[in-house]
């Protein structure tokens, strides 16, 4: 092969892993969103939990609704599906989780119930929600005993979904 034939033949291969370089980082930024990170399989964010990782759940940066109640309760039963349709439609978008008390008691630990359902609520940045409104929005906001600090907000009863998702837009949810 003489010189020239060889210059083109590099100059021709140098183009194409140019071209797929270029597209592989267009590939990779286009298609690597949380959805496909997260699955619908993934254990974090499966609706049904029977304990509770917060620390782990807080690292995704993502609004986190906690929903403690039971699957032999009337008004659990009523958010049930409430639950399960906000989890499918913002996975990887928000953190909704279930945890059925009767079943799972060692999960409630550590968090101030005293009737069910209840919802704990955590927004993008890990910490306690902070309601606009909390009196009217039905929401309990829990401080620690030694630092005074803001621990948990948490609303006792059932949420429709439009009020469980004027929740989530406020805690930071990205539509």
């Amino acid at each position: 092969m003489d010189k020239k034939k060889q210059q083109s033949l590099v100059r021709i291969l140098i183009a194409i892993l140019i071209i797929l370089s270029v597209s592989g980082i267009w590939y990779a930024k286009n298609n690597n969103d949380k959805e496909t990170e997260i699955g619908s399989d993934h254990p974090d964010f499966v609706l049904e939990a029977m304990e509770i990782d917060l620390d782990q759940l807080k690292s995704y940066g993502l609004p986190i609704i906690i929903d403690f109640g039971a699957d032999s309760c009337d008004p659990c039963k009523e958010m049930a599906p409430v639950l399960k349709e906000l989890n499918a439609e913002l996975r990887g978008k928000a953190i909704i989780k279930f945890v059925d008390v009767w079943k799972y008691p060692e999960a409630a630990k550590g968090y101030p119930l005293s009737l069910i359902p209840t919802q704990m609520f955590f927004d993008q940045e890990g910490k306690p929600y902070t309601p606009s409104d909390p009196a009217g929005m039905g929401m309990t906001m829990y401080e620690s005993n030694e630092t005074k600090e803001h621990v948990f907000t948490m609303h006792e009863g059932g949420m429709t979904k439009e009020q469980l998702l004027e929740v989530l837009k406020e805690m930071g949810l990205e539509e």
